[in-house]
């Protein structure tokens, strides 16, 4: 579930400024330090897979995040704890080739074994999957 699905453009967000502060101004900072409180103003587009969003901050200016550097907030003002077991993609096939890992092979025999290879080679490619 992204973010789209949980907020709307008008709703009140907490700035997590320790995930943040790295690339922040130094007035955007003061203005968190102020209120860590911000309206969400739009949603962008972060790196082509996430959505960051842009919050309107007390001091009036608006500065865009990154999902995780805000924390969502309930009708009560509280914030919402945040499921990081739940992974988008799990299944079975995903969760063990996660699971696999690649230990270095030293012997003629060990390298020529298909059996190696083929656990290289899912190994190697399974980050672009």
């Amino acid at each position: 579930m992204s973010i789209l699905d949980k907020v709307k453009i008008g709703n009140s967000v907490k700035v997590n400024l320790e995930l943040s502060k790295d690339r922040l101004t130094k007035e955007t900072i003061d203005a968190i330090n102020i209120s860590s409180l911000g309206k969400i103003s739009d949603f962008r587009i972060t790196d082509g897979k996430g959505i960051g969003v842009v919050l309107k901050l007390s001091n009036g200016k608006e500065q865009w995040f990154f999902e995780d550097e805000i924390d969502l907030l309930d009708e009560n003002g509280n914030v919402i704890k945040k499921n990081k077991d739940k992974k988008e993609n799990s299944n079975f096939l995903f969760d063990f080739l996660r699971g696999l890992n690649y230990e270095k092979k030293n012997k003629v025999s060990e390298l020529l074994n298909p059996i190696n290879f083929f656990i290289w080679l899912v190994v190697s490619l399974k980050d672009i999957f």
